[in-house]
């Protein structure tokens, strides 16, 4: 920008020209002509010959002189400004006459937000001189000597003082109540800025880039953050009783302060369908934020999206995954990633839960809108639509994936989208394969991971017990018949499965819920009850319905290691902690009937379940210790192959000793590491256990259970056991 122009110069703002808009190039000549009488002055006030060459701006001083300055010469100023020839032929312009704006000016205009804010001229002035700062870099040094100050390179109420013939009227747009501030169009750079109620009079103000270009480009395209939700037709999306009410509301509601719409669903969700069928009652178009979630955690971000959205005349849909990653368990605090209410536009807010939705004054919040249910059936039906031609002869399969995977509509898409592109025909497994691969489970620390361990391990267990093991994989492979095709599934609640394994520690209920999970292709998740069970009240609770909420998705398997501490006895009341704890049980017991996968529960105290509970298990399988053939069975199956055990004698070790497939396991684990020796040399012969070995390994496991043994049960072995005795 040329200060140091002639009089003779044409004093323009060349840039805004380009836009189209007369006022807005009027007040902005209007900035530069304040900006460089002021600079005349300072040429004058530090006694500098005023025909300095040209692009010269004048010296900084020492700050304590200008502020005496300012005061000493503000009569002196007066009189410059009159009797100067550059002075007052800049004075002269600016007392020319603002254009006559067209009626009906572009909406989210310059001359639209004056006429349609009923601005003044300072105040027109203030918006501009942050306007043309952000749109003319070379602007930061002139304001920079203006006020003195080589740091301070925006505008601020100090500047605008200088600026302004009547500095005392400046203390009208002083107040950070003021329009241009609550509607975003100014802003203090960075959040803590004005941290006090005073005002801070040298905090630096801006016009953001994103709302300068619109203000003066407000035919622009939005910008690339803010993606336009399509519009649907009549009848394209049924419209619910609640989201019609709440589209009534919107229509006339007084456009004084932001209106929050939240919009509840389950992660994954068609979110974006109910803001389209408000949006279709109220026809007014809708924006969504689809960049990086960070980026709305940067001072003022949001708050320009929002003011842009009030310019358009949009409202804004922040959708529910990224509230999920933003937002905290605190709602809140959720309102940290909510523009400054004052904005007067619509935000519709995407959550899973109530919990998410922020704790404001209840002019700012409408009814909660929920996502209608994507049943099955809808679900099996867009399975089909998303696959096009691909979901020929794989009708069954489809039908199967509809029950297993509870998706909503984008989840849905997205993996359509990528087997749709496989050569050839799907398969089944490329079916369960990829919607597998969208699961997301956020569990976080309540479960963890399970990878199944005895994938060409037999189970074994007396006949009663294997069949009813059986049942249960049978009646998990038949949920989707009988529930939609036979019709249960509306008086059991689409609900899966729960089963008790019960019995003495090593009889194999751990293994018993791997081989299931194996059996039945579905993840396993072993829950932590250290992290779900909390001494605060109230916060077990919290941990199971994030658990269930997370699992609900698709069908898994749940385990509950040592249930009895979660499905305990309800007791008699007799203070606060026994109340809640009857609730943690009750809560527990809702939840696990509602529950749509697998859910296995270990416990070695059956007796100490709660009796409601029981009721409410499908299956219930009791896991004895095994006789003499079954314990001969798993001694030999728990064997390595690769091992010689032509010295053991399998017979004598399952007849005379009583113990659990756990303990068995454990016996031959630590054998194999004491008869190894840790040779690992090239020549060694093969792997080789004796009886020696094993008797030796079972003494040391009866040590550890603590379980005394008579030498005679050692038979012709009970020597060895003496030498260890001795030792």
């Amino acid at each position: 920008m040329n200060v140091r122009a002639s009089v003779d110069t044409p004093v323009m703002f060349s840039p805004a020209i380009l836009t189209g808009d007369p006022l807005a190039n009027y007040w902005l000549r209007q900035v530069t002509l304040r900006m460089r009488r002021e600079v005349s002055w300072l040429w004058h006030e530090r006694g500098v010959n005023t025909r300095a060459e040209d692009g010269v701006l004048p010296p900084f001083i020492e700050p304590v002189q200008a502020s005496l300055d300012m005061s000493r010469f503000s009569e002196e100023k007066r009189r410059f400004f009159q009797t100067d020839t550059t002075a007052r032929y800049l004075s002269d312009l600016l007392r020319s006459e603002p254009p006559q704006v067209k009626s009906n000016p572009p909406q989210g205009s310059f001359s639209w937000v004056i006429d349609t804010l009923i601005l003044d001229d300072l105040e027109t002035f203030f918006l501009a001189l942050g306007l043309a700062a952000a749109f003319d870099s070379a602007m930061g040094s002139v304001i920079a000597v203006c006020v003195n100050d080589p740091t301070k390179t925006e505008p601020s109420f100090a500047l605008l003082q200088k600026l302004w013939d009547e500095p005392s009227e400046v203390l009208r747009v002083a107040d950070l109540d003021h329009t241009l501030f609550r509607l975003g169009l100014l802003q203090f750079r960075g959040r803590n800025a004005v941290e006090r109620a005073e005002l801070n009079w040298s905090a630096p103000v801006c016009v953001t880039s994103l709302v300068a270009h619109q203000l003066l480009f407000p035919n622009a395209t939005l910008p690339p953050c803010l993606v336009a939700i399509r519009r649907v037709e009549e009848g394209e999306i049924d419209v619910t009783e609640t989201a019609r009410l709440v589209a009534v509301r919107l229509q006339a509601a007084e456009p004084d302060h932001m209106c929050i719409v939240p919009i509840r669903g389950p992660k994954g969700s068609a979110h974006v369908e109910c803001v389209q069928a408000i949006s279709h009652v109220t026809n007014q178009a809708a924006v969504s934020y689809q960049a990086a979630p960070g980026l709305l955690q940067r001072a003022g971000y949001l708050d320009s999206l929002a003011t842009v959205c009030w310019l358009k005349g949009v409202s804004l849909f922040l959708d529910e995954s990224l509230v999920s990653t933003l937002s905290t368990d605190n709602a809140a605090q959720t309102e940290q990633i909510l523009p400054q209410p004052s904005i007067p536009i619509t935000v519709f807010l995407g959550v899973n839960d109530r919990k998410q939705i922020p704790k404001l004054p209840e002019r700012y919040l409408l009814p909660i809108v929920d996502v209608p249910e994507f049943a099955y059936q809808d679900r099996m039906v867009y399975w089909k639509s998303a696959l096009g031609d691909k979901a020929q002869d794989i009708e069954a399969s489809i039908a199967e994936n509809a029950r297993r995977f509870r998706y909503g509509k984008e989840t849905i898409d997205r993996v359509c989208t990528g087997l749709r592109s496989l050569p050839g025909a799907i398969t089944p497994q490329d079916l369960v394969a990829a919607a597998r691969a969208e699961l997301e489970l956020d569990i976080g620390d309540l479960a963890q991971k399970v990878t199944p361990r005895f994938r060409d391990e037999k189970l074994i267990l007396p006949r009663k017990q294997e069949m009813l093991f059986q049942e249960v994989i049978n009646a998990m492979n038949s949920l989707t018949e009988v529930h939609y095709e036979w019709g249960t599934a509306k008086a059991w609640n689409e609900g899966g499965i729960a089963v008790l394994f019960t019995g003495s520690p090593g009889t194999g209920k751990t293994m018993a819920a791997e081989i299931m999970a194996i059996e039945l292709d579905l993840p396993m998740f072993r829950i932590d009850l250290s992290q779900v069970v909390n001494k605060y009240i109230g916060e077990t609770e919290k941990n199971l319905k994030r658990l269930f909420d997370a699992a609900d998705v698709s069908d898994i398997v749940l385990f509950f290691d040592e249930a009895d501490a979660l499905f305990g006895q309800r007791t008699e009341v007799k203070d606060a902690h026994d109340r809640y704890a009857n609730l943690e049980i009750s809560y527990l017991l809702e939840r696990m009937e509602r529950f749509k996968g697998l859910a296995i529960l270990a416990s070695n105290r059956k007796k100490d379940l709660d009796e409601a509970f029981l009721r409410r298990l499908r299956y219930i399988v009791d896991f004895p210790l095994p006789d003499v053939e079954q314990r001969k069975m798993i001694w030999l199956q728990v064997t390595p192959d690769a091992v010689d055990t032509s010295a053991v004698d399998f017979n004598f070790l399952a007849r005379q000793f009583r113990l659990a497939g756990g303990h068995i396991r454990s016996i031959v684990f630590n054998a194999c590491l004491q008869s190894a020796n840790g040779d690992r040399s090239s020549e060694k012969t093969k792997a080789r256990l004796t009886m020696e070995d094993m008797i030796v390994a079972v003494k040391r496991e009866y040590d550890k259970l603590k379980r005394p043994l008579s030498l005679e049960l050692f038979g012709p072995y009970a020597s060895i056991v003496e030498d260890i005795d001795r030792a």
